[in-house]
């Protein structure tokens, strides 16, 4: 079956804009401007389908104030020091778009407009040509991301190849909400990482080359643990991040289990992936003067990224795994977004009551003014049970943090 494609508008300079929709088990809406995932509908405990990641109303929007929400970034994902890397004896500098360095590639990939390569119902090819000299990089690169709906899975596929001997980085920089876009900040989901360390930042958020070993500190998600229980201690890395921004590094090789999260109603998405790290992200630096697709401002906190990748600055950090890609090398790689409903197996439901056994205790949670309407339906579940960590209905901050030091599994 052909793909759904439809015209989304005229950039500022003149180029056509348009918009894939694939669809299967998920909802999938891909814009050529930024190679971006645009809306990616996901089914609740309820049957509806939600869209959970951030986004912005119009391609005027994506074009003049958007914060990466579901980008393709390249060429170079993270930070490059001083806007500058040496390469086989020559050196190249980019544009220090992140004080005195370089974020996210310069204008990078997020700010071009892509083609559509190929498409039908459940899976796009997009594709950009990077100019030899774009934003500073050196060879001609050529690179394609084929986006592929399969039940309840979103799979991202990695190609790229150069002329030159240059250095390459690529990830999407979506932004999560598993209760859905809009709904507020995401302080109570449950987030566990496959890592043992996270790389050492100073406050310019670039990369020192230690690496801290996360035993002990607020970056300890090797078991599930409130994204908000200990977002605001005192510790240099979430000081200097203004929250999560921390590059972990993964356990393993191949492709593994980065991370999952878990939303108040059910739904979990695992973030598989081949790269060495992910970069968690809790969206610190959104202020309420963005508004989503669905009508309501974006506050810090309001979605989190996971973004599989290389570790930022490895250009010139040789004790890094190296980034360098080659004329005779083909780069590739792989994530995965899959997602499941999985509810509490000890809850029930009687008419507007939800109950949940918790610790050995009954906590039961009525309708009432903060949710007058039952929006909650199929967020309840989780959300009175979460109760009994801290958390409260209906509006941030959903964590108390006086009570947030442990991390208890639901």
């Amino acid at each position: 079956m052909s793909a759904q494609i439809e015209a989304y508008g005229r950039t500022s300079d003149g180029h056509e804009v348009e918009r894939v929709v694939l669809e299967d088990g998920l909802r999938v809406e891909l814009l050529t401007y930024g190679g971006l995932i645009a809306r990616l509908e996901v089914p609740g405990a309820s049957g509806r389908r939600d869209n959970v990641v951030l986004g912005l109303p119009d391609l005027a929007s994506y074009e003049s104030r958007n914060p990466n929400f579901g980008v393709t970034v390249g060429r170079y994902a993270g930070r490059i020091g001083g806007g500058r890397f040496v390469l086989d004896g020559a050196e190249h500098r980019l544009p220090q778009n992140d004080g005195d360095n370089t974020l996210h590639g310069g204008r990078g990939f997020a700010k071009r407009v892509w083609r559509i390569e190929r498409a039908d119902r459940r899976a796009a090819t997009l594709a950009y040509a990077s100019a030899d000299g774009e934003e500073g990089f050196p060879g001609a690169l050529e690179t394609r991301v084929t986006f592929t709906v399969e039940g309840l899975t979103l799979r991202l596929e990695y190609e790229a190849a150069s002329d030159r001997a240059t250095v390459l980085n690529l990830t999407n920089h979506s932004y999560f909400n598993l209760s859905g876009e809009g709904s507020g900040d995401v302080l109570g989901h449950l987030l566990q990482v496959e890592a043992d360390r996270i790389l050492v930042v100073d406050r310019h958020s670039l990369p020192t080359g230690a690496l801290l070993d996360i035993t002990g500190t607020p970056f300890d998600f090797r078991t599930p643990c409130l994204v908000g229980a200990r977002i605001r201690e005192a510790h240099e890395q979430i000081v200097f991040g203004l929250g999560y921004d921390a590059c972990f590094v993964l356990r393993g090789e191949g492709m593994r289990t980065a991370a999952t999260v878990r939303a108040a109603g059910g739904r979990v998405m695992r973030v598989r992936t081949d790269q060495p790290a992910v970069q968690v992200y809790s969206a610190n630096k959104l202020t309420g003067a963005l508004v989503g697709p669905s009508g309501r401002a974006y506050r810090a906190g309001d979605g989190l990224c996971l973004e599989t990748q290389h570790f930022p600055d490895s250009p010139n950090r040789p004790e890094f795994p190296s980034t360098v890609l080659r004329p005779d090398e083909a780069f590739r790689s792989t994530t995965e977004y899959a997602f499941a409903i999985d509810l509490p197996h000890n809850y029930t439901q009687s008419g507007g009551d939800i109950s949940v056994i918790d610790n050995g205790g009954k906590i039961t949670v009525k309708e009432s003014a903060e949710d007058p309407a039952g929006a909650l339906s199929s967020d309840t579940p989780w959300l009175a049970a979460w109760r009994g960590q801290g958390g409260r209905l209906g509006g941030a901050p959903r964590i108390q943090q006086a009570r947030s030091r442990s991390c208890p599994i639901v």
